[in-house]
């Protein structure tokens, strides 16, 4: 392939395909400006000279997990040491916090604790709404969807439906890491296959509760995984129009069992940092946001990854211990402040935005 060619074709309306991002994914030397300038071009296309960001905090509940993932340095046993199970009190606390901020959403950061009902789930809702009764709810995955859903004996399209009642605003999209069950083998094997993770998406879209895309990207899979999972990401959002925007998660690799394992040596450099965020741009043209996290990747490269094709900060956090636990080095707060210079020695013009991309100021 020529990639000159391609990404004049794809500026001009070209649709790419899984072979074509298959390419895009190996580009190397100073052919990935040519990459990033397009990504650029179209990000701008879509969104001018915006950069987004939502004023969230993440709420964390528990480290303990039925899956343990072999790309997670978070999870934990029950009787491990360091692990947690937060009650009423704590998470109250956590959310008293929050609303002191003024923030507009609060995610929900936790394991999937193996005795977690479906009542568990409502119940931590409640908690945040007696407390701050306006604050936007994300959270959930479809893989606590599906565990619930089964230790109920419900309907998984049931389990939506009540999660909707008792508060939650978005799903998240997380639980994909790579939507190809060869790598989900390796990398996350008690997690729901690629279809499940499909089904339950489209389940949730088709009734009005949108979710976020994700793809964690650098461990074990291939640039042609990484491409027939954008495929499916691109194929449901053809059909719904219930994703908000992908997510970027690089694979902080350094406290992993991957790693310990010898199944990986290395993380993503970043060249394949800001490779992939110009495909994603590229290819998933039904989408109008990519968002990069710097909390993975640090603020230095998320500047980088603003020209090549990423358009949101995603958000303040405030604490984000799954990064933490994985070996990345800054995982707290960032000041919008902060995100405002980053953007502003771009060019770039920074914008407070709600979960669902109404822009606030």
């Amino acid at each position: 392939m020529h990639l000159q060619t391609l990404l004049s074709d794809t500026l001009a309306g070209h649709r790419l395909t899984p072979d074509e991002a298959t390419f895009l994914f190996s580009v190397t030397g100073p052919e990935v400006f040519d990459l990033f300038r397009a990504a650029d071009e179209l990000c701008r296309q879509k969104n001018g000279n915006r950069v987004t960001f939502v004023r969230n905090q993440n709420i964390h509940i528990t480290n303990i997990c039925k899956n343990l993932c072999g790309f997670c340095g978070f999870g934990r046993t029950k009787n491990s040491p360091g692990a947690y199970l937060f009650g009423e009190s704590e998470v109250k606390e956590q959310v008293r916090a929050a609303k002191e901020r003024k923030v507009s959403e609060i995610c929900f950061l936790s394991g999937v604790h193996p005795d977690f009902t479906l009542e568990t789930y409502l119940q931590f809702m409640r908690w945040v709404h007696e407390v701050y009764p306006s604050v936007h709810i994300h959270a959930f995955s479809p893989d606590e969807v599906d565990f619930v859903a089964r230790k109920e004996n419900l309907p998984t399209s049931d389990v939506i439906d009540r999660l909707m009642k008792g508060g939650l605003g978005t799903l998240q999209g997380t639980a994909a890491e790579i939507l190809v069950d060869d790598v989900r083998k390796t990398i996350c094997p008690a997690k729901v296959k690629t279809d499940v993770w499909e089904r339950i998406t489209r389940e949730a879209h088709g009734r009005g509760l949108r979710s976020t895309a994700t793809i964690m990207y650098g461990s074990t899979e291939t640039p042609r995984d990484r491409a027939e999972h954008l495929d499916r990401i691109r194929t449901i959002q053809d059909d719904t129009g219930g994703f908000t925007e992908m997510v970027l998660l690089t694979y902080i690799h350094q406290k992993t069992p991957l790693y310990e394992k010898g199944l990986v040596q290395y993380g993503p450099t970043g060249r394949d940092d800001l490779v992939t965020t110009a495909v994603c741009r590229l290819f998933l043209d039904n989408f109008d946001h990519i968002q990069v996290s710097w909390p993975k990747l640090g603020v230095k490269m998320t500047q980088m990854a603003l020209l090549a094709g990423a358009d949101d900060l995603a958000g303040t956090m405030y604490l984000d211990d799954v990064t933490g636990e994985a070996g990345g080095g800054m995982s707290e707060y960032l000041d919008p402040k902060e995100m405002e210079h980053m953007c502003a020695d771009l060019g770039r013009v920074l914008a407070e935005r709600t979960t669902l991309y109404s822009i606030v100021s």
